[in-house]
């Protein structure tokens, strides 16, 4: 195992795609970095009404949620959080997870089976690829965005039943699906259609998502996953859908059946996370503002979240340059192959809310001077 594990090591620092869990990196150690990286939307990590919830819960429900959901892990939190996320997306049911990583394998696996054909997007998350993968079901890859590839792979199927699984927002190009097209073309052909909306609930919409944005929120074909930790300042994920579907998903999802319950002040945090969401719109309006302002700043394409994609060429050079805005305070997502569908490496700038659009404007000048854009 030792000398696997070197060689392994080494051909990661060959291809220059060595990661680090840095603590330097985290804007809470070091006071005065900007950051243009993390994932906290509408600036609601921080919020002292978030904080008063998770801690209410904490004095509640205590810190752990002890078993699972269908043992005694279920509080009268999780289901308020359940109730909160359905009214913001407009979805008639909800089910929450522990993370958004195993709301996807939960869903994707319990909906999977031999005589199901699953149409995932060239682009979509890791939890995706891998919840495909465990779900026992023919999987087909579709060009990323290419409707035309997926009208053919629908019309042209097997299998009785097909789960076409997208990203509303992607987050690596940080640009959006045509759900409207894929929703119609998923009706036509008898299949459900699975919408990752990570980086929408908070962000598209008016903060309700890009699903509900596109008129589909009634859909009973249209089935919504997110995540708690990016524009909700929180933790956990959800599938949000018809009733029937969180039953099945109650009685056959193993990442809800076998983890211990989303903990309880999590839950608190992201409900009152999601009223903020509804009663604030001005939130969402700013994080747009600021990503526009850091895209025209980097002279790149502005895309419709919070995601700016600026590309970089190959990896030490990505790696490089946002190892010289650290030094220099400035702190953003650098994303190369792997991580990247098209191995195009990466600095992601990310816009918040809450960010001074003047000092983003700089850092993303900054950002595009290193990774060699035209001034």
């Amino acid at each position: 195992m030792t000398d696997w594990l070197a060689r392994a090591s080494d051909e990661r620092a060959r291809a220059g795609v060595v990661r680090a869990a840095d603590v330097r990196r985290n804007p809470q150690s070091r006071p005065g970095l900007l950051d243009l990286a993390s994932n906290d939307y509408l600036g609601l990590a921080d919020d002292p009404r978030v904080r008063e919830a998770a801690v209410a819960a904490v004095g509640r429900f205590g810190t752990g949620a002890r078993a699972s959901r269908v043992v005694t892990g279920t509080t009268a939190g999780h289901a308020e959080l359940e109730a909160e996320l359905a009214d913001l997306t407009g979805r008639p049911a909800c089910l929450a997870f522990s993370s958004g990583y195993t709301a996807n394998l939960g869903l994707l696996t319990a909906l999977g089976d031999p005589g199901t054909l699953f149409v995932s997007d060239a682009h979509a998350h890791a939890s995706l690829v891998d919840g495909a993968r465990l779900a026992k079901s023919p999987v087909a890859i579709c060009p990323h965005a290419d409707l035309a590839a997926l009208e053919r792979l629908l019309r042209e199927r097997e299998q009785p039943r097909a789960v076409v699984v997208v990203e509303s927002l992607y987050s690596v190009l940080g640009d959006a699906a045509d759900l409207a097209r894929t929703a119609a073309l998923c009706a036509e052909h008898d299949a459900l259609l699975v919408v990752d909306e990570a980086h929408g609930v908070g962000v598209a919409g008016a903060g309700r998502g890009a699903v509900h944005a596109a008129g589909l929120a009634d859909a009973e074909h249209v089935v919504v996953t997110a995540t708690l930790s990016k524009a909700l300042g929180a933790q956990g994920g959800a599938v949000l859908g018809p009733a029937a579907l969180r039953a099945h998903l109650v009685d056959t999802a193993r990442t809800f059946l076998f983890d211990t319950a989303l903990a309880p002040a999590a839950a608190a945090a992201a409900a009152q996370a999601c009223r903020i969401v509804r009663r604030e719109p001005e939130r969402v309006a700013a994080l747009h503002r600021v990503a526009g302002v850091i895209a025209e700043a980097a002279a790149i394409e502005h895309a419709p979240g919070a995601v700016q994609s600026l590309p970089v060429g190959d990896p030490r050079s990505a790696v490089d340059a946002a190892a010289r805005l650290l030094d220099e305070g400035v702190v953003v997502g650098c994303f190369r192959p792997p991580s990247v569908p098209d191995g195009v490496s990466r600095l992601r700038l990310v816009a918040r809310a809450t960010l001074d659009p003047e000092r983003a404007a700089d850092a993303a000048r900054q950002a595009a001077a290193l990774a060699g854009v035209p001034a």
